[in-house]
């Protein structure tokens, strides 16, 4: 396989990385470290904390050991990453699909942070190894697994700067159910309440069309049996505060709007068939 089908191959966060590498001077140095990664040479990867620590069979028979690592990014530089994020639902839907989003490095560049190192000197690495040249063919290998890594979970990338999946993940959904949580705190008082008054709808917030419609795009029908709520199933609300009533809230909910879509179907279709209309 030649190095530009290699590359078309690649994911571009992957080939970023690997770029990186590539600007490297010394090429043969880089053809080793290359075959060292495709034949099997690497015996073992893993991550302790942001770092890499991996095993890498040489010459002798005792295994070299690399280690491999970005500057982290520290707490509150991450909680701005978030924070960014959360506007942007694209970028949380990519990445829970395995894609990194093209410009995700937007993100870090408006928190004064880059996701991806400038130069192989933001990378510091070690090796066990007698060759004092770094990258070494050792650490060149590393390199190219991790671009494997990269390409089959973007996330890697991110623990390389100090946050895991989980983290991340747990990180934008808690923020944007704080966000919505706060929405439905600040929204006003509406005109009609369900039983006990804890939810309520505001009925002159639906939908409107108040255009005439061209007659012979209209066909009426009588609605069936099965509404929109069947289809879409139990609406996922918060937990009740410790107060509440025993019905379950998301019940009470969709008990309450099942009247409301009858209803509001009953007389769209009387209305429509003009019975008791003007």
């Amino acid at each position: 396989m030649t190095n530009y089908t290699l590359q078309a191959s690649r994911e571009w966060w992957s080939q970023r990385w690997l770029d990186l590498l590539d600007s490297y001077r010394f090429k043969k140095r880089l053809e080793r470290a290359r075959n060292y990664a495709r034949q099997g040479n690497v015996l073992s990867i893993e991550f302790k904390g942001a770092k890499v620590l991996a095993r890498v069979q040489g010459s002798e028979a005792e295994p070299y050991k690399v280690s491999l690592s970005l500057d982290p990014f520290s707490d509150e530089q991450w909680s701005y990453v978030i924070e960014t994020m959360s506007h942007k639902v694209t970028f949380a839907a990519k990445l829970l699909a395995g894609e990194m989003p093209q410009n995700i490095e937007e993100v870090f560049t408006a928190n004064g942070l880059s996701l991806f190192p400038f130069t192989l000197s933001d990378i510091h690495s070690k090796c066990s190894c007698p060759d004092k040249a770094n990258p070494c063919k050792h650490i060149g290998a590393i390199y190219y697994q991790l671009g494997d890594r990269f390409s089959e979970d973007p996330f890697v990338l991110f623990q390389l700067r100090g946050r895991t999946k989980e983290q991340i993940i747990s990180d934008l959904r808690n923020l944007r159910s704080a966000k919505v949580e706060a929405h439905t705190i600040e929204t006003p008082e509406v005109q009609q309440l369900i039983p006990n008054n804890q939810y309520s709808v505001r009925i002159d917030a639906f939908w409107q069309y108040n255009e005439p419609l061209e007659s012979s795009l209209v066909v009426i029908a009588p609605s069936s049996s099965e509404t929109i709520l069947d289809v879409l199933g139990a609406i996922p609300l918060a937990k009740e505060a410790e107060n509440a009533v025993n019905l379950n809230s998301g019940d009470m909910v969709m008990n309450y709007l099942d009247v409301v879509y009858k209803d509001v179907s009953q007389k769209a279709f009387l209305a429509a068939m003009n019975v008791g209309g003007s």
